[in-house]
């Protein structure tokens, strides 16, 4: 499978790209790829384009640029906004949240929120690199911490809002999203002590809020944002779009596998 890398530069044909550092390393020490190597970079901008290696020097690596192997496409314009939690779960929190197509993530700084610090760069470390590894055109944007009441005050006009409300005041999730319109969201999850009474006092008076419920159990911050999201992308986002087809031959394989099964069967 040839690998892929994220990179801040333009591309286009004939573009040369210079790596130095931990992507050179990732690619010529761990990868073990040398002159004449095939490598696939996408910038969120331009495409994913094929590229080979020209050059490999101890600490440094060149790219060409070749031929577009995908334009780029429209992702969904959606935001995930998180209170933040212990490293191991924010580190999973930006890694599937990038999985399923967010175009944001939003820290969120609330009442009850534990954590002192969010390491930005290390949230972006993770999108970069599930970004990388799903065939995604983009990574999301991360952005510093905020507090809620900061956030709420420059909440955009026509961004809806869906909150997983722990207290039991939404209706289950896809019955909420049953006549919801695709279109700018975000998603709100509180933190591991649920959001003060104000803050949802606040929160409700957001004009396009939908307090939603995440089923019967209690589920962790990390785990009620990927639940969310996945909802929400099955039932008005991109998920609805046909898959496209990676491997061109495993559909056909499985057809003369299942005709051949029926041919015994029928012996």
């Amino acid at each position: 499978m040839t690998p892929r890398l994220f990179v801040e530069d333009d591309l286009a044909a004939g573009a040369a790209l210079g790596l130095d550092g931990p992507r050179a390393h990732y690619l010529r020490d761990v990868l073990r790829l040398g002159v004449g190597a095939a490598v696939l970079l996408f910038n969120g901008r331009d495409g994913e384009w094929r590229a080979t290696v020209t050059a490999s020097a101890k600490r440094s690596m060149d790219l060409g640029a070749e031929s577009q192997t995908r334009p780029q496409a429209g992702e969904p314009n959606l935001w995930l906004c998180f209170a933040p939690v212990k490293k191991a779960r924010i580190d999973s929190i930006a890694e599937k949240a990038t999985e399923l197509g967010v175009s944001a993530l939003v820290p969120v700084i609330t009442r009850r929120t534990n954590v002192e610090r969010v390491n930005v760069e290390r949230l972006r470390a993770n999108a970069v690199e599930a970004a990388e590894q799903t065939e995604r055109l983009s990574v999301p944007e991360v952005r510093e911490p905020v507090s809620l009441e900061r956030l709420l005050t420059a909440w955009p006009a026509g961004r809806r809002l869906l909150i997983a409300d722990e207290t039991g005041g939404g209706k289950p999730i896809l019955d909420a999203l049953a006549g919801a319109r695709p279109g700018p969201w975000a998603v709100l999850i509180g933190p591991e002590g649920g959001f003060a009474r104000e803050e949802l006092d606040r929160i409700a008076a957001l004009p396009g809020v939908l307090p939603v419920g995440l089923g019967p159990r209690i589920l962790r911050a990390d785990t009620a944002a990927i639940a969310a999201l996945a909802c929400l992308q099955a039932a008005i986002g991109d998920w609805r779009e046909p898959t496209p087809r990676r491997w061109p031959d495993y559909a056909g394989a499985v057809e003369r596998g299942n005709l051949m099964r029926g041919r015994g069967e029928q012996g």
